[in-house]
């Protein structure tokens, strides 16, 4: 026919009308499902009407089925020159797999991270252990032994627990109650330490009595600490898999995660200052560069080469700067530490200000830790257990579970991944505490938790790979392993921590304040939640700290619980948003949880490149491996609260009527689907 317009599933090629318009022509169309015979399934249309940019390319279904495959295949394999889609966007995430050489060097970097934070652990309990001062061995023995425990933990953790890139370490909610143990009369230090006295401890029966005389009394308080720690973590244990803890989140909304979150790096703040108040200028100039290399150079790449057989050498440009900005900033600032401790620059005198910048006051700690040594549970003897030391230990035991599951949020948001559901919190939680027997078995002195700077870490790097973690924790157990090679990283001076805590604790900071999106900051009644949750959360703790003894229950036990769970400002805070924003009146869109839930639900704003439905992200993320396809086989499995097949509206207690209704219809459904039949 003249004029006929053509569509070839092929290519588009349209001849040149000859009839004038307003006459009908023919348009043949190809049906992707089944091949029509030539002259059927045409239909006429007005060609002064036809819009030709409609008119696309037949694309094969199966085709883009490939397409899907590959893409999927390739994911974790992005070029290292890459642009992130925007300042948002993350370099490497949850799912993906950075090539070995990145993954050992990202691992690293959160292994300098945490590393401040877990030394402090055995260093603080030193004194009240009584280790002598001089003693470093024992001191880098529990510095080994913390950093093996806790690359066990974040390999557990990231496996089979809440499988979010969390870094476990030594937890400080345990050190306050274990200090208020030691102090108790029967623990204290003797004032005769050369005799080695101590009452229930016998010098003539102890294996280590020989080998270090006069100090081996820290034996029988350590022994103390394991017995309390692992028998108080059962509790942990108990309320993550038995689903306690996952209840209590029905009821948790921005309200409460964003005073938990915030102030889980706002209390921190004295940490920073007082490791930064040794020489602030090296403080400034770690803050400087980390500063410049994540944020004002982050998009400058190195240019290098990449050999590719059958192409020869490839240009490429290596995101140096926005992968490794901690570990340039603790390098460079480092050196010029060490330039100045060689020019004497710094004073000599200890008590002098600044002298703490120097590189050369923690060189015997090098010279007297062993080269190889492998802990093991029981290394330090029998753990011993009493009452008062158990309830001690439990109050760190609840407030370490409140900072887990603010870490938890604030590690999927960084992450950009949808927060974790119920089944993931209750595993992580129960993980936590069998990471806590363990590092209790082995005799570390503390407790694991899961680590906010390194939370922090990944807004500042966009690298949230659960591989890069794995690697660190593998790295952390080599480390542990080889005493030399942690004694090194011991000498970094305290300035240069200080300016790392102070922008990963401000990071931790910001991003609880972001959950505040989601509520209306122009009602009172969220105003007047914010404002007294954060303030009341930094005054008491403060007061509580300044005025020990304070609480008098009439029974020292709990005196220990309620003491710990007030000096904990993320809890006072928690507690207290949480119970103001279930109590005040307020609607569901007022309080920000229609937003929250729709966040719970929908793919995360901040990742606007993926494509995925929700539920698909969260199976990718948060389910087991390899055994979740067995267990959705069974129905009973969703009644397991730690289990990816846990149904999260058992835990409602407006869905029994729901559930009812609904079976009630499918029974009816079924019963006019039989009717039906049998009249045909």
């Amino acid at each position: 026919m003249a004029g006929k317009k053509v569509v070839d599933f092929s290519a588009i090629h349209i001849q040149p009308p000859e009839a004038p318009p307003g006459e009908s022509h023919v348009v043949s169309y190809y049906n992707a499902s089944a091949v029509p015979p030539p002259g059927e399934y045409s239909r006429t249309i007005d060609t002064e009407h036809i819009d030709e940019e409609e008119v696309t390319p037949f694309k094969d279904p199966g085709e883009e089925q490939q397409m899907a495959k590959k893409k999927k295949r390739r994911r974790g394999k992005r070029k290292l020159g890459e642009e992130p889609v925007s300042d948002q966007q993350l370099q490497y995430s949850v799912q993906d797999n950075p090539p070995w050489y990145l993954s050992i060097l990202l691992g690293f970097q959160h292994y300098l991270i945490m590393f401040g934070a877990t030394v402090a652990n055995p260093l603080t309990l030193a004194k009240y252990l009584c280790i002598e001062e001089q003693n470093s061995v024992v001191k880098s023995e529990l510095i080994g032994t913390i950093f093996f425990v806790s690359g066990i933990c974040t390999l557990l953790q990231t496996a089979i627990g809440v499988r979010l890139p969390v870094i476990q370490g030594g937890t400080f909610t345990f050190v306050t109650p274990s200090v208020a143990i030691l102090d108790l009369d029967k623990w204290k230090c003797p004032t005769n330490r050369s005799s080695g006295a101590d009452a229930g401890y016998n010098l003539t029966t102890d294996a280590y009595a020989n080998d270090l005389p006069g100090d081996d009394i820290w034996l029988s308080r350590i022994r103390e600490l394991q017995g309390a720690i692992m028998v108080a973590s059962i509790v942990q244990v108990l309320i993550g898999f038995t689903g306690i803890m996952g209840l209590m989140l029905r009821f948790i909304g921005p309200l409460t995660i964003a005073p938990t979150i915030a102030l889980a790096g706002l209390a921190l703040f004295n940490t920073a200052a007082d490791k930064a108040a040794n020489q602030w200028w090296i403080t400034l100039v770690t803050i400087v560069f980390i500063a410049a290399f994540s944020q004002y150079t982050k998009n400058i790449n190195i240019p290098c080469f990449r050999f590719k057989r059958g192409v020869g050498f490839i240009k490429e440009g290596f995101p140096l700067f926005r992968l490794f900005p901690v570990i340039l900033a603790i390098s460079i600032t480092w050196a010029i530490c060490g330039i100045l401790t060689v020019t004497h620059v710094f004073p000599s005198n200890p008590a002098a200000w600044g002298s703490k910048a120097a590189t050369n006051l923690r060189l015997d700690v090098m010279e007297q830790a062993p080269w190889f040594r492998i802990p093991y549970p029981g290394q330090w003897g029998v753990p011993t257990v009493s009452a008062a030391s158990v309830f001690g230990i439990l109050s760190g035991v609840l407030a370490n579970m409140v900072e887990s599951v603010g870490d938890y949020y604030a590690c999927a948001r960084m992450s950009q991944v949808p927060p974790p559901p119920t089944h993931a919190v209750n595993r992580g939680i129960g993980i936590t505490g069998i990471g806590c027997i363990i590092a209790g078995a082995f005799g570390s002195g503390s407790g694991t938790t899961s680590y906010s700077e390194n939370i922090g870490a990944i807004g500042i790097t966009k690298v949230a790979s659960r591989r890069v973690i794995q690697v660190g924790a593998v790295i952390m157990m080599i480390f542990g392993v080889f005493g030399k090679f942690g004694a090194l990283f011991v000498t970094i001076p305290d300035p240069i921590i200080g300016g790392v805590f102070i922008v990963m604790f401000g990071m931790i900071v910001a991003v609880g304040l972001s959950n505040l999106q989601f509520v209306d900051l122009n009602s009172s009644r969220n105003l007047f939640i914010i404002g007294f949750s954060f303030f009341f959360g930094l005054t008491l703790p403060q007061y509580i700290v300044k005025n020990p003894g304070v609480i008098k229950t009439g029974s020292d036990a709990f005196d220990q619980i309620f003491t710990i769970l007030l000096q904990t400002n993320m809890f006072v805070g928690g507690l207290a948003g949480f119970i103001l924003d279930n109590t005040i009146p307020g609607t569901d869109q007022e309080r920000g949880l229609i937003k929250w839930r729709q966040m719970l639900h929908d793919v995360t704003p901040m990742d606007t490149s993926s494509q995925e439905s929700h539920e698909e992200r969260v199976k990718a993320i948060y389910d087991l491996p390899l055994i979740t396809p067995f267990l959705r086989r069974h129905r009973w499995m969703r009644f397991v609260p730690f289990l990816p097949t846990f149904d999260e509206n058992l835990l409602s207690f407006d869905r029994c009527g729901k559930r009812h209704k609904y079976k009630m219809r499918r029974h009816g459904q079924e019963n006019e689907g039989k009717r039906q039949s049998l009249t045909k």
